[in-house]
């Protein structure tokens, strides 16, 4: 397993996309050697920087059309025209560099001929891969020790992701919960006291033990799992394996003591500085570069509707200070004046024409550059919230306060994850991806979100 970003990804995951990637390479050789004369091919300093080149693109163009999300591209029909999509993309983009920089021409026929043989060997490579997903090879095999509840959703998770690396070989409890014999296909073992765990464990090669038992006082197996750790097997607790799989915190699930002492939380004076300067550099040439967005929007906005051309509301910020957002008005003047404060819902009649246009494409969010700028936003982020449903949510969800030990920002890791939320169990499973961030967040994770929100961006996904 390899630490990137905070989560664990199998070694195995990144052979799969660099090997994507040379193959895509491979293939801009092999079209070359073809169509030009075999006999005077040779590999120039200049030819590598033009397959390197390509390559690049390509890969690019796969990971903002999903390609690499095995949940999306789970049939090869559905592969074959994300792959299309892709490549016919990647041409657009030579295309224009080609333009610009004429000596990276390839030549003739070439870029066409490396299109058919990256997508055949793309797909061979494809069928490989599902291959080893799907016999298990290479996967680490867990135990899950306990019935405290969270074990479930990690049979779940895993089950779900079928390339995170792991495979849950048994479930072992301590006493019958309901004689329960599987779950999932995944056989359930009862011991009384958790005895001979370690043996078991060294005849089934298990890797980690992940522990979700309820109580530990006076039921703990301290013994067997001492024993399994000497043995060099690691022992994890629930909520630690469940944050580095899946990128998120259960607020229903965890204790404060976990909290305390887990890793993380670090927001030390340089990360504070060097966040903020790329706030003001970032937010600075953006509004430098977005001026003619920034008029067309308002004459459209003032065409299409009667109103003010912004929309600036209250919101709460970092240790709770308040202070005013301003986004470019996508709904009718006065939208809350008969309704109250209210989340906005999927077809809300309320957005104006204009208004479904720019929330689609995240225009309406520009001006909160203006705030970032000031130092009350930063670029990544927990949402800005209102106080009035704030101290709806603080009384039901637990841990909701902590969100406010950050400055909130234009996109977050919620934000690229589960996207926009109008629900009390929206808000919880927000919050999940908040602490997360809070709790793990670097210049390294904002840059990532970043490049997540340029694809979401990119294809419109997720706007309200």
């Amino acid at each position: 397993m390899l630490r990137f970003f905070k989560q664990y990804y199998p070694i195995r995951n990144i052979f799969f996309v660099i090997g994507e990637g040379l193959f895509i390479y491979a293939s801009v050789l092999f079209a070359t050697w073809i169509l030009l004369n075999p006999e005077s091919f040779t590999l120039g300093n200049l030819f590598s920087r033009k397959a390197s080149l390509i390559a690049f693109v390509c890969m690019i163009c796969l990971y903002f059309n999903d390609v690499y999300d095995l949940q999306i591209t789970n049939s090869y029909f559905e592969l074959g025209i994300r792959l299309f999509q892709a490549l016919g993309a990647s041409s657009i983009i030579l295309a224009f560099v080609y333009f610009l920089f004429q000596e990276m021409i390839i030549g003739k026929g070439i870029f066409f001929v490396t299109i058919i043989f990256s997508m055949l060997l793309i797909i061979i490579w494809r069928f490989f891969y599902k291959f080893v997903l799907t016999s298990g090879m290479f996967d680490q095999k867990i135990i899950l020790l306990g019935s405290g509840g969270l074990g479930e959703r990690i049979v779940n998770e895993i089950l779900k992701r079928r390339d995170c690396g792991y495979k849950v070989s048994s479930v072992i409890m301590e006493s019958h919960n309901g004689n329960l014999s599987s779950y999932q296909g995944i056989p359930v073992i009862y011991k009384k006291k958790f005895e001979g765990l370690g043996q078991m464990a060294k005849e089934m090669d298990i890797k980690k033990i992940i522990l979700d038992l309820k109580e530990k006082r006076g039921a703990f197996p301290t013994r067997e799992l001492l024993n399994c750790r000497i043995a060099g097997i690691d022992i994890l607790e629930g909520n630690s394996f469940y944050e580095m799989l899946t990128g998120k915190l259960i607020v229903g699930q965890i204790n404060p003591g976990w909290l305390i002492f887990s890793d993380g939380f670090r927001k030390s004076f340089a990360l504070r500085i060097l966040k903020r300067v790329v706030d003001v550099v970032l937010s600075f040439f953006m509004l430098l570069l977005l001026v003619p967005v920034f008029f067309i929007t308002a004459v459209l906005i003032k065409l299409d509707s009667k109103g003010t051309v912004f929309f600036s509301q209250e919101r709460v910020g970092e240790n709770k200070k308040t202070y005013m957002v301003h986004k470019f008005r996508s709904m009718a003047a006065n939208a809350e004046e008969h309704s109250g404060p209210v989340w906005a819902e999927d077809n809300d009649s309320r957005v104006t024409s204009v208004g479904k246009f720019i929330r689609k494409w995240r225009i309406d969010e520009i001006p909160q550059l203006l705030n970032v700028l000031k130092g009350e936003m930063s670029f990544v982020g927990p949402r800005p919230e209102r106080e009035f449903f704030i101290k709806q949510l603080e009384e039901i969800i637990p841990y909701y306060g902590q969100r406010f030990s950050v400055k909130p920002g234009i996109t977050g890791w919620a934000q690229v994850s589960y996207g926009y939320g109008a629900s009390v169990e929206d808000a919880v499973e927000k919050l999940n991806y908040d602490l997360f961030y809070i709790k793990n967040m670097s210049i390294f994770i904002d840059l990532m979100i970043i490049l997540r929100t340029v694809k979401i961006v990119l294809f419109g996904k997720g706007a309200r």
